[in-house]
């Protein structure tokens, strides 16, 4: 039997050479753009800290990580370590750790998501917006990695 492969919907040229190294060049001075942070995790193979601009998403009272891109390379490495992960906003660094949440339970998350971050992110997300419904949602769970950060801020 053949694995099929997890979507993924890996950046162009101009999101991964020029607009996330600014991203993370203005949270490393501590500007954050709607809750924006720098995640910082272990490579899955090679061991060495990766970085990368995520959006926090506050939901009624927990905190999430969701991978707008699909199966991306900071869900996988964040997977292979446990769960372990940083956050960094300027000098603020946060240890933390994720869950990764079943497709059943993404619904609201996913819609929480999508009204905060549609215009920046709705692309990758196959003409499903806030409004959807839960049939909807549930359809593309499976294709958006969500995770539900423990700890408090």
């Amino acid at each position: 039997m053949t694995e099929v492969p997890a979507r993924y919907k890996r950046p162009g040229t101009i999101a991964r050479e020029v607009a996330n190294p600014m991203l993370i060049a203005a949270m490393r001075l501590g500007v954050s753009l709607w809750g924006s942070r720098i995640l910082e995790v272990r490579g899955r193979s090679s061991g060495v800290v990766r970085r990368a601009p995520v959006n926090v998403l506050s939901y009624e009272g927990r905190e999430y990580l969701v991978s707008p891109r699909g199966d991306t390379q900071w869900a996988r490495n964040v997977r292979a370590d446990n769960g372990r992960l940083a956050l960094v906003l300027g000098r603020h660094r946060e240890e933390r750790r994720a869950t990764e949440l079943a497709d059943d339970e993404k619904p609201p998350v996913l819609r929480a998501y999508l009204r905060r971050w549609k215009l920046e992110v709705g692309q990758f997300f196959g003409g499903v917006g806030p409004d959807a419904g839960d049939e909807e949602l549930i359809r593309i769970a499976c294709d958006h990695p969500v995770f539900v950060l423990d700890g408090d801020r």
